[in-house]
């Protein structure tokens, strides 16, 4: 199977993925900016520089979680819908809030305490049934005693939203940042959920109702000191935040709404960006390049567009056109290992002297910063036939796949052919001896 054929597998198990499961996507362009925005978010919370890390996650809800204090989970479908980047810091300062609550924390104690006073209602009611008593009554204490567990958790995790809220103001504040973007995601979130909202008892469901939750940001905002907005970098942080949306848009979304979001009429930089890449995912390369070659002529210096064009010329099998677009776009942004992986395929494809040994240390420094199944894929074709190393490298790539067969497999082929004291011997057997879920 050639490179091209497995690189369009990739790109269809990219966009299929969030569909069936939740799956990580790794792209440069997004994690960078996303990283910019929250960076005083961490500094107002006493996270140590470059210790918030984030994470995007192929979903379209709505949703974002902070996991252990520093790593960020935000989810695609948060990213397309948050129209601002003012929104998406209010929503990350929100779950900081709840980790600097504790409320990871109090809800573990609090599930343990009410799941044994749930047990011991569930108990009382067995034992009416079991002693003769009313069978009704005992099946109803028994019914409702997960009911009474619930409201009790229910009303302290409102409790905890109307917190985290309130330490998400503080936070936005502290960091220099308009906390009235609140109520911009909360408008937002009512104008979605007015419609059900309308119907549900606020006492069944473990968020406060948005229109409460927008009235006490309002006061808390109010009684707030709000520090004056830099609106240069306001305004590029926006342009730069609608190229991101238009980008997962125009990958995750199909056609025919990507159109619908970003109509022929509509002329900005975000809208060519979307369907540029939504004509090379449906195969109309040339509309793809005339797009991207437009971007490039607004905006010369930006490193994504070249990288899309590195794409699209790859994939029309122009390898010397593909590779000077990638190694524009590593030029621009080199700390890039999406962009280095990606620069590496290519080269081992055209496979011109010295492209292999430069495909190689690509792969390597990406693999160094981010490891990725594709980086290792991509290291293990750069290895001569019946190379350790090679087999090695797929044990990773399998192992990052959580395929434990098939890495257990390459790694003991790698162990036979490698000295033991080489590093490629030792990880495998790292491999081997890892527990798998």
């Amino acid at each position: 199977m050639s490179v091209r054929k497995i690189i369009a597998i990739f790109v269809a198990l990219f966009i299929a993925l969030p569909a069936r499961a939740v799956s990580i996507i790794n792209d440069t362009e997004t994690e960078k900016l996303i990283t910019e925005l929250i960076a005083p978010l961490a500094t107002a919370a006493d996270i140590p520089d470059g210790r918030l890390r984030v994470h995007i996650v192929g979903d379209d809800d709505f949703n974002a979680f902070v996991m252990g204090g520093e790593d960020v989970y935000i989810y695609t479908g948060l990213l397309k819908q948050i129209k601002t980047p003012a929104a998406l810091q209010a929503v990350v300062a929100h779950e900081l809030g709840h980790t600097l609550g504790g409320h990871m924390a109090q809800m573990s104690a609090r599930m343990s305490a009410e799941m044994k006073r749930a047990m011991l209602i569930q108990a009382l009611g067995i034992g009416l049934m079991v002693a003769g008593g009313n069978p009704s009554l005992g099946a109803g204490v028994m019914a409702g005693a997960g009911g009474v567990a619930q409201q009790s958790m229910l009303a302290f995790s409102r409790d905890e939203e109307r917190i985290a809220d309130d330490m998400g103001v503080d936070l936005m504040a502290r960091a220099g940042l308009d906390p009235n973007a609140f109520t911009v995601v909360f408008e937002q979130m009512r104008d979605m959920s007015d419609a059900f909202e309308s119907r549900v008892n606020p006492t069944r469901v473990n968020h406060p109702l948005t229109a409460e939750r927008l009235k006490n940001v309002r006061e808390k905002i109010a009684k707030t000191k709000i520090k004056k907005q830099n609106k240069k970098t306001i305004a590029q942080q926006s342009a730069d935040y609608e190229l991101v949306r238009a980008k997962l848009i125009g990958y995750l979304d199909p056609a025919a709404r990507v159109l619908t979001a970003y109509p022929y009429s509509d002329k900005s930089d975000a809208a060519i960006y979307a369907r540029a890449i939504a004509n090379m995912r449906g195969g109309n390369l040339d509309a793809a390049r005339a797009g991207t070659r437009t971007l490039i002529a607004h905006k010369p210096n930006n490193p994504y567009f070249y990288e899309l064009l590195g794409d699209i010329e790859f994939q029309f099998g122009h390898y010397d056109d593909s590779v000077v677009a990638y190694e524009k776009s590593l030029k621009l942004s080199p700390d890039a290992p999406q962009i280095q992986t990606a620069l590496a395929l290519v080269l081992h494809e055209r496979n011109k002297p010295n492209d292999n040994a430069r495909a190689m240390e690509l792969t390597r420094t990406a693999i160094l910063s981010e490891p990725t199944p594709l980086a290792y894929w991509v290291l293990a074709q750069t290895f001569e036939d019946g190379d350790g190393r090679a087999d090695w490298a797929m044990a990773e790539y399998y192992s990052l796949n959580n395929d434990e067969k098939n890495a257990k497999s390459y790694a003991k082929r790698a162990r036979k052919k490698l000295k033991s004291d080489t590093p490629e011997y030792i990880k495998s057997g790292d491999i081997l001896d890892k527990k798998w879920k």
